[in-house]
């Protein structure tokens, strides 16, 4: 497995796999080759079918330091179906170098032609049943486990919880519009009110979806936001964070602890699976985030290595088959939405571990529900992957046309 950092990474939204995948590789790019005078990128899949609405074509010509033309195609014969071709021109428009990048989610990427470094594996171990053997054996937990391998890490998750905060921060006071064609109002700072105002039974609930729509809107704006372990999927650790320490006054170091252990499932995801919307469906994004938000959640509760692993099985296991359809192309619909219901979920995963453990033992492993995830995915159309031509997204635009039509 990759390093826990490469799961986290503080970028701009409004998509990882849309934004932050290229221009990490536009800026490796120019630092490998240095600065030319015309660039070209041309993109495939879903980079191509939804680039516009997820702001790739900007995010590309901010990057490149010469004219930058940004070509949209359609099919390509590489082995990975999301990503894109980057070459540099001399001033006579020669080709002087060319990377073949793929975006594989959460803002990783991978060059054909290049070893990117903040690739290399850095565990052994492969699955949970391997990791918890190793901590049984050796009587650690897991964020003991997780700093043994990344020294450092500690430190670099409380960075990322402080990031998460002033996220939620920024998108509870935000008002007005968010841009794009589908019109949108901000809600996550009318929605904090009315949670101050609702009974007891209601307020945390409302509280928790009020901070996963305003680190989501904050992304869906273009803003600074966490992978976690995407951006579209960005509102479910962040309001976990943001709950836990504003709310119930956690402090950074637990939090980076708990961190850590829901970034070890989100980790073993990517792994034996896919974190991308356009590879999998939105199970390998919000999926992912809910059982990492489980796990989390799980451990600060005290709850035991086999209850964390049951936590985490709930939260992939009951988003299986979830897909990726957003509406025109933007992280809005019905993502920001999602990312509220997913924050809630992952507090009832976590009570069902701790509850149902107690009660009868468990029969679905966390390996067995990310291998049904990977399958599961590979089955779902690509029209229902992140291209906005099925699902939601067409039916949708059908009611848009009709009701376009019907007011000529």
């Amino acid at each position: 497995m990759q390093a826990i950092r490469e799961l986290y990474k503080v970028g701009r939204g409004p998509s990882s796999s849309h934004t932050l995948a290229p221009e990490r590789a536009c800026r490796l790019f120019v630092q490998i080759f240095g600065k030319y005078p015309y660039y070209e990128a041309e993109l495939f899949g879903s980079l191509s079918l939804t680039g516009k609405g997820h702001r790739t074509d900007g995010v590309i010509e901010d990057t490149l330091p010469g004219k930058t033309d940004v070509i949209f195609s359609a099919d390509w014969d590489e082995e990975f179906p999301n990503g894109f071709y980057l070459r540099a021109f001399d001033g006579e428009h020669v080709l002087q170098h060319s990377w073949t990048v793929f975006s594989t989610g959460g803002g990783s990427i991978r060059i054909k032609e290049f070893p990117v470094p903040f690739n290399d594996e850095v565990y052994e171990e492969k699955s949970f049943s391997e990791i918890r053997a190793l901590l049984k054996k050796e009587h650690l937990n897991i964020p003991d486990y997780l700093y043994r391998k990344e020294p450092g890490l500690q430190e670099y998750l409380r960075h990322i919880v402080h990031a998460e905060i002033q996220c939620v921060e920024q998108g509870l006071a935000a008002k007005g519009m968010l841009p794009g064609k589908l019109q949108m109002k901000r809600s996550a700072h009318d929605l904090y009110r009315t949670a101050l105002s609702a009974n007891v039974a209601e307020r945390q609930r409302l509280q928790m979806m009020s901070y996963a729509y305003a680190a989501s809107e904050e992304n869906a704006d273009g803003k600074t936001v966490v992978t976690a372990p995407t951006l579209g999927a960005c509102g479910v650790i962040a309001s976990m964070v943001y709950h836990y320490y504003n709310d119930l006054h956690y402090d950074d170091t637990m939090l980076a602890d708990a961190l850590a252990v829901g970034g070890l499932f989100g980790n073993l995801v990517k792994t034996n699976a896919t974190i991308s919307g356009a590879v999998g469906g939105c199970q390998a994004e919000v999926g992912t985030a809910v059982s990492m938000a489980s796990a989390a959640i799980a451990f600060l509760d005290g709850q035991t290595i086999d209850q964390i692993e049951y936590a985490a099985e709930i939260g992939m296991e009951h988003n299986l088959g979830l897909t990726c359809d957003p509406v025109m192309g933007y992280v809005m619909i019905p993502c920001i939405e999602r990312n509220a219901v997913g924050i809630l979920r992952a507090m009832d995963c976590a009570l069902l571990s701790r509850t149902m453990s107690m009660i009868k033992p468990h029969r679905i492993s966390f390996d067995m529900v990310v291998d049904t995830m990977n399958e599961t995915g590979k089955q779902i159309p690509i029209t229902l992957k992140e291209t906005s031509a099925g699902g939601l997204a067409l039916e949708y635009e059908e009611a848009a046309n009709e009701q376009n039509q019907s007011s000529l």
